[in-house]
C-alpha cells in the first residue's frame, strides 16, 4: 500500500472503494480522522491550505469560504452519518435501508475524497507549466499540454449538470486519462487513480460568474498546481 494510500485512509477513516467510485490511491491527508468505536471512524474536514482570500481574483474569497465551510463540510458530515447508518444495521442484522444508506456512503465519500484533490490542485500564483516526469507522461498520452487542456476543459464544461473533470492516472497500461464524473462518483472507472480535478458544481464559481461556466473553468487554469500533480504521478506510477 502506498504512503498517500494510508494517509488517505488516516484522515478520511475506513473508506470502502465503493463509497468513492474509483480507487482509493490518494494524495497527501494528515491524520483528521479519531476512532470512536468499533469499525467507526469520525471523519474531520481536513485544513484548507490557504486563505480563503488566496486565489483572488480567479476564486472569491466568499466562494471558497462558503465552498469549504458549508459544501466540503456537509460531505463529510454525510460520510459519517451513513457509517453510523450502516454501523447500525450490522449491529442490528438489518439491512432493510442498506440501499439508502450505500448510496448516501458513495455521494458523500466520493465528495469528501475529491474536494480534498480539487483544493490542492490549485494554489496561489499557479498557472505554470507541467514539468519532468509529468510532462513526459502527458507528451505520450496527449501530444502536448495543449491537447490536454483542451480536452480537459472540453470535459469539464459539458458535464450535464454537476459534476467534475477528473485527470487520472491507470496504472494497468500506465496512462494518463481524462473523466468526466456526475454528481461525484457517477462515471467513474474503478481502476483509475485522480491526479487533479475541478469541481463544476454551481456553487464552485456561482458568485462570480453566474452561469459561465466556460469563463470559470477557463480561469482555472492559472490556478494549476503542477507540483502537486506531479508529486501524485511519482507517487502512483510505479
Amino acid at each position: 500500500m502506498s504512503q498517500n494510500r494510508r494517509e488517505f485512509l488516516g484522515t478520511t477513516g475506513i473508506i470502502t472503494a465503493a463509497a468513492i467510485g474509483t480507487t482509493l490511491a490518494s494524495p497527501n491527508l494528515s491524520a483528521f480522522a479519531t476512532s470512536i468505536g468499533g469499525t467507526i471512524t469520525k471523519h474531520v474536514l481536513p485544513p484548507l491550505p490557504y486563505a480563503y482570500n488566496a486565489l483572488e481574483p480567479i476564486i472569491d474569497a466568499k466562494t471558497v469560504e462558503l465552498h469549504y465551510t458549508k459544501h466540503n463540510a456537509a460531505y463529510i458530515a454525510g460520510l459519517n452519518k451513513a457509517e453510523e447508518e450502516l454501523q447500525k444495521a450490522r449491529e442490528n442484522n438489518d439491512f432493510s435501508l442498506v440501499d439508502y444508506w450505500s448510496k448516501k456512503l458513495s455521494f458523500n465519500g466520493a465528495g469528501a475524497f475529491l474536494h480534498y484533490i480539487y483544493w490542492r490542485s490549485m494554489k496561489p500564483g499557479g498557472g505554470d507549466s507541467p514539468k519532468g516526469e509529468i510532462f513526459e507522461q502527458i507528451n505520450k498520452d496527449f501530444g502536448s499540454p495543449e491537447t490536454l487542456k483542451n480536452q480537459f476543459t472540453a470535459a469539464a464544461i459539458n458535464v450535464e449538470g454537476s459534476g467534475w473533470s477528473i485527470l487520472g492516472f491507470r496504472p494497468d497500461d500506465k496512462s494518463l486519462v481524462v473523466l468526466q464524473a456526475e454528481n461525484h462518483q457517477k462515471l467513474t472507472t474503478w481502476d483509475i487513480v485522480p491526479l487533479m480535478c475541478i469541481d463544476v458544481w454551481e456553487h464552485a464559481y456561482y458568485l462570480k460568474y453566474q452561469n459561465n461556466r466556460a469563463q470559470y473553468v477557463k480561469n482555472w487554469w492559472t490556478l494549476i498546481n503542477w507540483d502537486f500533480i506531479l508529486k501524485n504521478f511519482k507517487e502512483h506510477k510505479m
